[in-house]
């Protein structure tokens, strides 16, 4: 894990952060949205306090793109920067993770899809988070779409992990309903399937319940109220640790299907998760009872004298709820995806690095029946 600064107002130590890993000029790459909410400013004017040269690159779209890091690498070397801020949501942070391989490990970024394939070290990467959702500040993941293949890829490395992490709570506070409701399923999706992970550990298991708990108390009335400060600080903290855990216990087959339709499709990762991860869960409630009946308790509900396969149950049904709720989609062809693409999709989804890890064996047949069930 990377060093980690939470707090409100904790996005003022950007540029003391950057400084402290010997960087003289910083390329600060961010979005739009993240500019039009103001919050490029405060690290522009932390830069600057810090007596720190810095490059903007905000050439990124939802679902990061090839094409898009490449532009970041030149923009990085025609700038004659020396280290990395990002400054946004997954997307945002996991451009910046692809635009740092390139400029010291040179090539295409779809050489490095798969695990560990970095040899040359990274440039120091200083990520504030500004979504509670991707947990890709803390992480050893960067998702990004192969344009020709029309396929997201999964670059996973111990050298992805930032040196320094910042989460600012109160970036929360210009979010959208829709974008809070989105993003914190993805939370939610992180923390259940870090669970679950055949290769989840005590450790993981400590920030995977934390953050369960914290979802399941916060993520009503952090999208009921942008001013609802404890809400969007728990909230926050969630994303942290769900990250923390899914980094080291890797994740299952919501974010394997997730990572094909994200590649073929402009949809928000966590609105696709959000309709899968119920789905995904009942296919694998039978491999791992006693953990499921674990995840009910820690969204609050009452399991005593069920089975563990009631007990099960009843967080599917808690998912379910929640996600309704929040208004997130309920099915994938509310969001426009094409029920002829699943034969594709299923094959695509089969060979993403998550689906190694989820508690119950995957098949083709079993994938397609589990998005003909979400379509």
């Amino acid at each position: 894990m990377p060093e980690v600064i939470f707090g409100r107002g904790s996005l003022k130590h950007v540029g003391e952060s950057c400084l402290r890993l010997g960087a003289q000029k910083v390329l600060i790459v961010t979005d739009n949205g993240v500019i039009e909410a103001g919050w490029l400013e405060h690290v522009v004017e932390s830069c600057r306090d810090a007596g720190l040269n810095y490059a903007c690159f905000y050439d990124v779209t939802v679902n990061p793109k090839d094409i898009e890091t490449e532009k970041g690498a030149t923009f990085y070397k025609e700038h004659e920067c020396d280290a990395i801020i990002g400054v946004g949501g997954g997307s945002v942070i996991d451009t910046a993770k692809a635009i740092a391989i390139l400029v010291t490990n040179g090539g295409k970024i779809s050489d490095y899809e798969g695990v560990d394939r970095i040899e040359i070290p990274l440039p120091p990467l200083v990520m504030a988070a500004t979504t509670a959702g991707s947990g890709s500040e803390v992480s050893q993941f960067s998702v990004i779409v192969d344009t020709t293949k029309k396929k997201k890829m999964t670059i996973i490395s111990k050298s992805l992990v930032p040196d320094i992490a910042i989460i600012d709570p109160q970036t929360l506070s210009t979010k959208s309903a829709r974008l809070t409701a989105s993003t914190g399923l993805d939370v939610l999706t992180h923390a259940i399937e870090s669970f679950l992970s055949i290769a989840a550990t005590p450790m993981t298991d400590v920030y995977a319940k934390n953050a369960l708990k914290l979802v399941s108390q916060n993520l009503r009335p952090s999208v009921a109220s942008k001013f609802n400060k404890d809400a969007k600080e728990q909230m926050a903290m969630a994303s942290l640790q769900a990250g923390l855990a899914f980094s080291n216990a890797i994740l299952g087959a919501v974010h394997a299907l997730s990572h094909a339709i994200g590649g073929r499709y402009p949809m928000l990762h966590g609105d696709v998760n959000a309709v899968l991860l119920p789905y995904v869960m009942e296919f694998n409630l039978l491999a791992a009872p006693q953990k499921f009946k674990e995840v009910a308790e820690l969204l609050g509900e009452k399991v005593s004298g069920l089975t563990m396969i009631e007990a099960g149950e009843k967080a599917i049904h808690h998912v379910k709820k929640l996600s309704e709720d929040i208004g997130a989609p309920q099915r994938l062809s509310e969001m426009g995806f094409e029920e002829e693409m699943i034969h594709e999709i299923s094959k695509l989804s089969l060979d993403d690095a998550c689906m190694i890890t989820n508690p119950r064996d995957v098949t083709f047949l079993d994938v397609e029946q589990l998005l003909k069930k979400a379509f």
